[in-house]
């Protein structure tokens, strides 16, 4: 049995970069803190938290005592407002590991609320209900802005007035276009709908990578994190490619009877998923060979 590793599946760049600036402080002997899972993946966040890295709640600031080498990781998602405000006002040192992408969208974000308030309009951004990034964004504008998920959230919107159409960075490029149509089409006046496609190229690229990487493979291993939004978006795109793809978040759920009958089996996976992991998921898959 051939088993490959999807050369382009692994951390976005944004994800790296967070990860990588925890290393370096607990390297320099700081005590960091997550502000929340560091990556939507258990098993990197696990690894993480054995060289020191604690993931706390908002709800846990205020536990923390400001000491000189204690450090508040704002990890690659991005924060509202209100919690550099908490940081601040508690003199917490931070670290700010957002996403250049989303920190970019957050400024854009304002813009946007700025032009529909002098007008009478609305933000819309299309994303997952409570999904960081989301809260992030929306909290650069006190909530302002009506969050998205699917076409029938578009349910009493106002489309008589101006509307100002945002995406969360890691949302699927075919559900931009279809409520970016939806909008356009309901909207009263879509000479005044600005449309701005904000989904990160680094991450929507991969989908039609993977539909080919899936045609090519018998079968195919998705691993990702429970709670990764990217990782349903990409695992929905190898499925439409290959029905015979499964999603797991170890090797520990791979069994023997999967496999019968398999000679190319492709291991692919999220933005979220360390390279590390798809790697044992590959090992895992030759030893059920042998």
């Amino acid at each position: 049995m051939k088993v490959t590793i999807d050369d382009k599946s692994g951390f976005c760049y944004g994800v790296v970069s967070a990860i990588s600036k925890a290393e370096e402080l607990i390297a320099e002997g700081k005590r960091v803190y997550s502000l929340g899972d560091i990556v939507h993946n258990d098993l990197e966040v696990a690894r993480l938290e054995s060289l020191g890295v604690k993931t706390i709640s908002h709800a846990d600031l205020g536990d923390i005592a400001p000491e000189k080498d204690t450090r508040i990781l704002i990890r690659a998602h991005g924060e509202p407002k209100s919690t550099y405000a908490t940081l601040r006002g508690g003199s917490l040192g931070y670290a700010d590991a957002t996403c250049p992408v989303v920190a970019k969208l957050q400024r854009l974000t304002v813009e946007a609320d700025k032009q529909m308030r002098e007008v009478g309009g609305t933000v819309l951004i299309l994303g997952k209900k409570g999904h960081a990034e989301v809260v992030g964004l929306n909290g650069q504008i006190e909530d302002r802005a009506r969050v998205v998920e699917k076409i029938a959230d578009l349910e009493g919107v106002d489309f008589s007035k101006p509307l100002f159409l945002l995406s969360q960075t890691t949302q699927s490029l075919a559900l931009f276009a279809e409520v970016r149509d939806e909008v356009l089409r309901r909207s009263a006046a879509p000479s005044k709908v600005v449309v701005r496609d904000t989904i990160c190229r680094q991450v929507a690229g991969r989908e039609e990578h993977l539909r080919a990487f899936a045609k090519e493979c018998d079968m195919v291993v998705f691993v990702c994190g429970a709670k990764s939004s990217n990782g349903k978006v990409l695992f929905e795109a190898c499925h439409s490619a290959n029905p015979h793809s499964i999603k797991i978040e170890s090797p520990a759920e791979l069994t023997p009877k999967m496999f019968e009958g398999v000679e190319n089996v492709g291991v692919c996976g999220a933005t979220s998923t360390p390279h590390w992991l798809m790697e044992q998921v590959r090992d895992t898959i030759l030893k059920i060979e042998c």
